[in-house]
């Protein structure tokens, strides 16, 4: 039997660069400063940092010490974090105009995750005594950021209670529906989970084993609900996916 052909474009990667415009944007379009003025967001711009980094580099470590905040500008990172058995679990793929790192003021002086680019990508970073500048600046910025901290702790908390009461379907379900929702593009009647993605990312994202995720994923695209190829996979059927993800919820 052929192999799929993969629907998965070389030139994949955001197309913007790191510009003053497309920073403006993204920076604006945080969630902690989102409701601000154009003049506080340019004044703030100028205080984060861009770089460039290539796919696989680490841009910190799980302990290390938090000293900065970053922002993905063009490309996509992923964090990951070790279980103390010595398992590489991955957390969550971040895509343009999401924010990563830790600071005192979002809960930590440590990192508690890995962060790896996972293509080619340019970042923004400010640094922990900058983002206290914005915030005597702009009191209001705290409460959104911690309003915006307290959402992330709670899908954070359903993920780890999908990762001890889910079976394996479900989770692996549940990981592709997220996945769809941030990093989807509609293409025919599926979408397209665009980036580079192997049975290996998913079965570190939802605690199985790379056989258990091809069993499953044939099984799936057996029903019609997904295709998949070489780091590619297509949702056919979110409905059928939602539903199983649904029986686990009740249970």
């Amino acid at each position: 039997m052929a192999r799929p052909k993969s629907p998965v474009r070389l030139d994949w990667v955001d197309p913007e660069v790191c510009s003053t415009e497309y920073r403006l944007k993204i920076i604006g379009r945080l969630p902690f400063f989102k409701y601000l003025p154009a003049e506080a967001i340019a004044k703030i711009n100028n205080l984060f940092h861009d770089g460039d980094v290539s796919a696989n580099d680490r841009i910190y470590f799980e302990g290390d010490e938090a000293r900065h905040l970053y922002l993905v500008a063009t490309g996509k990172m992923k964090l990951v974090r070790n279980t103390t058995s010595g398992r590489e679990v991955l957390l969550d793929i971040l895509h343009s105009g999401e924010y990563f790192g830790s600071l005192t003021i979002f809960g930590g002086r440590v990192h508690t995750e890995t962060a790896i680019a996972q293509t080619d990508c340019c970042i923004l970073k400010i640094s922990a005594e900058d983002f206290e500048h914005i915030l005597s600046d702009h009191p209001d910025v705290t409460r959104k950021v911690l309003e915006a901290v307290s959402q992330r702790l709670a899908e954070s908390q359903e993920i780890v209670k999908q990762l001890s009461t889910y079976t394996a379907e479900q989770r692996i379900a549940s990981a592709l529906i997220r996945l769809a929702e941030k990093l989807g593009e509609a293409r025919g009647q599926g979408v397209l989970i665009q980036l580079p993605f192997s049975r290996q990312d998913l079965a570190a994202m939802t605690g199985s084993t790379t056989e258990t995720v091809s069993r499953v994923m044939s099984r799936f695209a057996g029903e019609g609900w997904v295709k998949s190829g070489r780091k590619w996979v297509t949702i056919m059927n979110a409905k059928r996916l939602e539903e199983l993800v649904k029986r686990g919820a009740v249970n």
